[in-house]
């Protein structure tokens, strides 16, 4: 099953980055105006919207972890899942030419998509890298800063996930991510549902779990910043209103830090 779930992200997400496909909560994708408006909703300025690549936002996510991770020039900062580069673009204005931001994702598209966009607006202290999260494509100990948008929920393994954080992260280094929780269970009828574990809602563990997973995995002062209602955001072709959301499924804020 844990090949099947992968498997549904990497065609789901692939189409998306090709333009072929949206849904669920990925519904606004195919419209740049849309999609800033779910950008702006999550938590995004304008400002920071026009300063990157036309093609960078996608209206995905579910917050915006560059507001709370205290970006400091000259730092190295992966973003897990990075789709077509939003984050890894801003992050790496914050970082400036001392710095460097490396993005991971598992889907050939959107590190195509994000290479591209990369290549177009000249950035030279940004790279994307094809792999896996559980797996990450990075050296340990050599990240100041790890962000991640929307995107954990969706790996299969969370507590392998998180001890990748651990793992490459510096001692004294930082996380900073936005995801989706359980605040209460999932209706039945979600629970092994493509559509809804592509939406980022059946993938999704509960907050308790997820930030004792966190802690297990050897990160400190773990802490959620802020948090909001998930249901509107995430309701779409696989989850009609999102009435059975309500209450349900939260986006957090968190942070942590690896002691040093």
């Amino acid at each position: 099953m844990t090949s099947d779930k992968k498997n549904w992200v990497r065609e789901r997400y692939g189409a998306i980055a090709s333009g072929s496909q949206g849904g669920c909560c990925a519904k606004e994708s195919g419209d740049p105006g849309a999609a800033t408006a779910v950008a702006k909703e999550i938590g995004y300025h304008d400002d920071e919207l026009t300063a990157v690549p036309k093609g960078a936002n996608l209206g995905l996510g579910c917050g915006n972890p560059v507001a709370i991770a205290g970006i400091r020039e000259g730092e190295v900062v992966l973003d897990l899942g990075s789709g077509a580069g939003l984050d890894v673009f801003l992050a790496a204005e914050r970082v400036g030419e001392t710095g460097r931001v490396t993005g991971v994702d598992m889907t050939g598209e959107m590190i195509a998509a994000a290479r591209k966009n990369a290549e177009a607006a000249g950035y030279r202290n940004v790279e994307f890298r094809q792999g896996d999260i559980e797996n990450l494509p990075v050296e340990s100990s050599s990240v100041d800063l790890v962000i991640s948008n929307c995107v954990l929920n969706l790996v299969p393994d969370k507590r392998r996930a998180f001890a990748e954080i651990y793992r490459v992260l510096k001692p004294g280094g930082r996380m900073a991510v936005a995801d989706i929780v359980l605040d209460a269970p999932l209706p039945t009828e979600f629970s092994e549902d493509a559509d809804a574990y592509c939406a980022c809602v059946s993938g999704a563990i509960s907050r308790a779990v997820y930030l004792k997973g966190l802690r297990e995995a050897g990160l400190d002062n773990v802490k959620v910043e802020s948090e909001s209602d998930a249901a509107e955001l995430l309701a779409g072709d696989c989850c009609g209103s999102g009435e059975y959301l309500k209450g349900v499924v939260t986006s957090i804020k968190v942070t942590g830090r690896k002691l040093g």
